[in-house]
């Protein structure tokens, strides 16, 4: 890659790897808030839905705003309004103030700060035969900002409660915002010499069996990651384990899916990538049938963390692969937002129905039940997707 292309990667990286790594630490602060504020683990669930709803709902527009106008100026936005949210969440006193910042403000943040508006920028900076190992290298910095943040929210939440903890990581948003300067784009965006208007691409994309399809099954990707974010602490701490140990069991998920993120990327770039997604989702049905089977120890525990960790998100470099590779650059943070957007409502009920089945059975059971059967439902989506690149594309910018 140019040098360019490597200090965007760079950049890129960094606004990841802070931005997603606290989304997805989040699930941490359920019990301390639900508890101070009197709220149920189903409000908490709630709230982390609403910000996977607006987060996703927010995912077209953004996206088709970073590719008019430039990543940069639209994350160094989005960061600042991550660290507003967070700033008033500290604040909250009752569940509706909590389900506004923490929910709303930065829901609409995360649209900005995470995957779609940085891999649009370094997707035009790449080829497309380097495109999933780069992906994949981006995606698993999320995962190393999860381990990372992980045991540094947890030692914040025991020694200065969670009210300083988000005053804190608001500050830390704030600061981050700079690494934007790094992804301003002047790469010119062409398609087969002339320019393709947003209603044809949205018509085109619309009309693709295999974007439908892709869609669809990344709204399971979506019900189970947030799922688990939101409630594996709460539901290891129920099951006997140590809060110390759920949060090394749930930490080390970020860790072991740095390299999940990375391997699967890298195999994108070598084998078809639907049948790589359909072995992961068989591969995460079997892990949570584990779960719902085998007793839950410390050990076992942090296993079911580092296997979960494999399988985490080696569905974004290979989903967005897909995504880039059939329809090119031009309008790539657009559509793939689309695509988010049906992982954000895959997020949505994930966390808020695991919260309901929680209050009204007084156990998780039944919600990883749902979880295997929805993994092998994506499973059976993603093989018959056409990922062939749309014959208008020309190669050098596909």
């Amino acid at each position: 890659m140019s040098r360019r292309a490597w200090m965007m990667f760079a950049c890129g990286v960094v606004v990841v790897l802070v931005a997603n790594g606290l989304r997805q630490s989040l699930g941490l602060f359920l019990r301390p808030v639900s508890t101070e504020l009197d709220l149920g683990r189903q409000y908490f669930g709630l709230v982390i839905a609403v910000q996977a709803l607006v987060y996703g709902l927010s995912q077209p527009l953004v996206g088709l705003a970073a590719d008019r106008l430039g990543a940069a100026r639209v994350i160094v936005a989005a960061f600042l309004l991550y660290g507003t949210g967070l700033w008033l969440a500290s604040t909250s006193v009752t569940g509706l103030e909590m389900l506004g910042s923490l929910g709303l403000v930065v829901g609409l943040a995360l649209a900005g700060t995470t995957q779609v508006v940085v891999l649009g920028a370094v997707g035009r900076v790449v080829s497309n035969r380097r495109r999933g190992i780069v992906f994949g290298t981006v995606i698993a910095s999320g995962s190393l900002g999860m381990f990372i943040m992980v045991p540094a929210v947890q030692a914040g939440l025991e020694m200065v409660g969670w009210r300083d903890t988000l005053l804190v990581l608001a500050v830390v948003m704030v600061l981050v915002s700079v690494f934007s300067v790094g992804l301003v784009d002047d790469q010119p965006h062409s398609v087969s010499g002339r320019t393709q208007s947003i209603r044809e691409a949205i018509r085109e994309a619309s009309g693709h069996r295999g974007y439908l399809l892709l869609t669809a099954g990344f709204f399971v990707c979506g019900f189970h990651v947030t799922f688990i974010a939101t409630h594996l602490p709460a539901y290891l701490a129920d099951r006997g384990v140590s809060p110390s140990v759920g949060a090394v069991a749930f930490g080390v998920i970020g860790l072991a899916n740095i390299a999940g993120a990375y391997l699967f990327g890298a195999l994108g770039d070598r084998y078809r990538k639907k049948s790589l997604l359909t072995f992961l989702y068989l591969g995460r049905a079997v892990v949570m049938v584990g779960i719902l089977l085998f007793p839950m120890t410390d050990r076992s525990a942090v296993a079911f963390g580092i296997v979960l960790g494999l399988l985490w998100l080696g569905t974004v470099p290979l989903t967005s692969g897909i995504v880039v590779q059939v329809f090119g650059t031009r309008y790539f943070s657009m559509l793939f937002g689309m695509v988010m957007l049906g992982h954000q409502l895959g997020g949505f009920t994930g966390a808020w129905l695991g919260g309901v089945i929680y209050d009204l059975t007084g156990s998780y059971d039944l919600m990883w039940v749902f979880s295997v059967i929805l993994g092998l439902t994506a499973a059976a989506l993603h093989w018959p997707i056409n990922d062939r690149p749309l014959a208008r594309l020309d190669i050098r910018t596909a």
